[in-house]
């Protein structure tokens, strides 16, 4: 059976008044005892008893009574040494209760739909991933032209946030966008010159002009912002056009090319800069998976104040998740043969991640931002996706040219 609750509101009002002093007049000093009366409005119920103006909650129906237990809880903490009975104290207990609950509820509902969210996506951007890398040439080199010019915009966005200009003077917007366009060209010059050295050393030349000739005070901290910008979004990010594109020595042991359709560029089709691109691919991707997991399960020691979330466990299951990975794939695609090989190029894979991981993390950081951008659901700009990937070209292409006898066939 429900029952009403009364809570006392003299002490809740702004400017209590007595019902002595309302009801005196001159020739009546002494207060008068109104006869109980009561109203109704909504879920609620309004009395007059004697001189105490009290509320009570009635049975929980409708948007008050849903929410009863949490405005008995509002005015309890308003009033908390005024509870007119026990009833009170039991629906204040509850409200607050309550509360606690349907906060907790709240989160874990809104931590599932995030990751719903980057499962989705995560599943859907891979796919695609896939197969752009397997299509090669153009259609690969497009595709890292077009997250390099976001990402380059995503780069100098962060470099104008209130966190970094605090401490020193960004460039101006239009040698951002400049130098955005000009990042996003040098995967293509890539492709078609096989080099961007020289083109790159121009680049930099005209942009430090442009800044110099600029009104005003020319800045270092403008100039060098910049130069790192052309570096780390436009320069490294065309190693694995190299990587992808200018491997083309075929995988001769690779079991998968032999029976690969005609359609699709037939045994040719499987190169040496495919492989490698699949296998540091999936090598991130384990990497950042098994720390991730590794971390929840097992983190305790912080590995860096620049990440405060990552561990040092985290950090080793990664290294191993990442060892395993590209062993695993180079007995599938034959490729490297030396067991020596494979696990030099997966540490070598594991330590460009999470080098690119921490420079994002630190320039966020300094931005003092959690995401470089909002263009993907769930998992933010395109530098948080590709932190990781950004150093790791270099590395892999470094190593596959340099140190792997005939590329490791």
């Amino acid at each position: 059976m429900a029952t009403t609750s009364y809570l006392d509101l003299n002490r809740c009002r702004p400017l209590p008044p007595s019902l002595s002093s309302l009801s005196a007049c001159p020739c009546r000093p002494s207060a008068v005892t109104l006869p109980r009366s009561r109203a109704k409005l909504g879920g609620l119920d309004f009395s007059i008893d004697g001189t105490r103006p009290v509320v009570g909650l009635g049975p929980t129906r409708g948007f008050l009574g849903r929410h009863r237990r949490r405005l008995i809880a509002a005015v309890a903490r308003a009033d908390p040494d005024h509870l007119p009975d026990g009833n009170a104290k039991q629906e204040v207990h509850k409200g607050h209760e309550l509360s606690v609950n349907e906060d907790a509820v709240a989160e874990n509902q809104e931590k599932a739909s995030q990751l719903k969210k980057r499962i989705v996506f995560g599943l859907g951007i891979g796919l695609s991933i896939g197969i752009v890398v397997l299509a090669g040439g153009w259609v690969f080199t497009t595709v890292v032209a077009a997250a390099v010019f976001v990402g380059a915009r995503e780069y100098f966005e962060l470099v104008r946030s209130r966190g970094i200009t605090a401490g020193m003077t960004p460039p101006p917007r239009y040698v951002s966008r400049v130098c955005s366009v000009i990042c996003a060209l040098m995967p293509l010059l890539t492709l078609y010159r096989g080099q961007i050295d020289v083109s790159v050393a121009s680049a930099a030349f005209l942009v430090a002009m442009a800044l110099h000739l600029q009104r005003g005070n020319p800045r270092f901290a403008q100039l060098s912002s910049t130069m790192f910008g052309l570096f780390y979004c436009g320069y490294l990010p065309c190693f694995w056009v190299k990587l992808r594109c200018g491997l083309a020595a075929p995988a001769l042991n690779t079991g998968i090319g032999a029976s690969w359709p005609i359609l699709f560029g037939g045994q040719a089709q499987w190169t040496v800069g495919l492989v490698a691109t699949l296998i540091s691919f999936s090598s991130i991707i384990a990497a950042d998976t098994y720390a991730f997991m590794g971390g929840k399960a097992f983190g305790r020691t912080p590995l860096t104040s620049v990440s405060p979330k990552k561990t040092w466990e985290g950090t080793i299951a990664g290294l191993c998740g990442c060892i395993a990975t590209t062993v695993v794939l180079s007995k599938i695609f034959c490729w490297p043969k030396s067991l020596l090989s494979a696990i030099a190029f997966g540490i070598l894979n594991f330590f460009g991640s999470v080098f690119g991981d921490l420079t994002e993390s630190m320039i966020k950081r300094d931005a003092g931002v959690k995401d470089s951008g909002s263009l993907i659901p769930g998992h933010g700009g395109i530098l948080d996706r590709v932190d990781s990937y950004i150093f790791t070209g270099a590395l892999a292409y470094s190593f596959v040219k340099t140190f792997l006898p005939l590329y490791g066939v």
